[in-house]
């Protein structure tokens, strides 16, 4: 059986850059903070896995400033996304994993419900499949396995619509390829997406639109909602305990 890499596409988690469309409801920095949950959340399942290589493929660059205040695991090796769409950046990585001889699974930091077993398991469909996919709520997709290269697979797709997943698909059907095809799982993309939030994060006060620097674990606000902030970063830090895993 080929090696596997595990490839995580992910934004610098910097305020007004990443989950822009979490704002309304969490404002800049709420969103922030979500966004690097989420990456650590990911990064630290794809470790967990022990399935082979975890890639993490970033924009902007890793040396940006937006990325300053992330520790990234010393086992992640780390790589540029580049220009172009989704489908240009993920054909790129695709084809250089190809070349090495690897499968790859190419994920993303939306869905909170990515898993070590998961992934573990999708390692073990490509033993017999030269894909496997696992489509989102939304139309999308949050896990792409790959045994082969091809780049119909990226061209062309309606990405980000609530039909990406069955392009996918129908490209894959296309290329003659058998495929497994995963159970559905959740993004957090709106607003209406915070109901999968794990009951961890879920006592966000709503009204809260400063949150703490998780370095420091303090709160900007000196009023009721101190003690807001402080819960929720101490949940992050401690009960969950994703940073201290990797």
């Amino acid at each position: 059986m080929k090696s596997c890499r595990i490839v995580i596409f992910s934004k610098a988690p910097f305020p007004s850059f990443a989950k822009t469309r979490l704002i309304p409801a969490l404002g800049m920095d709420g969103a922030a903070a979500l966004a690097q949950l989420m990456l650590l959340n990911t990064l630290h399942h794809a470790l967990d896995a022990q399935i082979g290589t975890v890639e993490l493929c970033v924009t902007p660059e890793i040396t940006d400033s937006a990325w300053k205040h992330f520790r990234l695991p010393a086992k992640v090796e780390v790589s540029l996304q580049g220009a172009g769409d989704l489908g240009e950046r993920m054909a790129r990585a695709a084809a250089r994993i190809n070349y090495s001889h690897e499968a790859a699974l190419l994920i993303g930091t939306d869905c909170l419900e990515m898993s070590a077993e998961l992934l573990r398991q999708a390692r073990l469909d490509l033993k017999t499949r030269d894909a496997v996919i696992h489509g989102t709520a939304d139309g999308g997709y949050a896990l792409l396995g790959i045994n082969r290269f091809a780049a119909p697979l990226f061209e062309n797709i309606p990405w980000s619509t609530d039909s990406t997943a069955m392009a996918t698909l129908g490209r894959i059907g296309q290329l003659g390829w058998q495929v497994h095809v995963g159970r559905l799982l959740h993004d957090l993309d709106e607003p209406a997406d915070l109901k999968y939030l794990p009951d961890f994060l879920k006592d966000i006060h709503p009204q809260c639109k400063e949150f703490s620097d998780s370095a420091t674990n303090t709160c900007r606000h000196t009023g009721p909602e101190s003690a807001t902030c402080t819960k929720l970063f101490r949940n992050i830090t401690e009960k969950n305990s994703i940073a201290a895993r990797i």
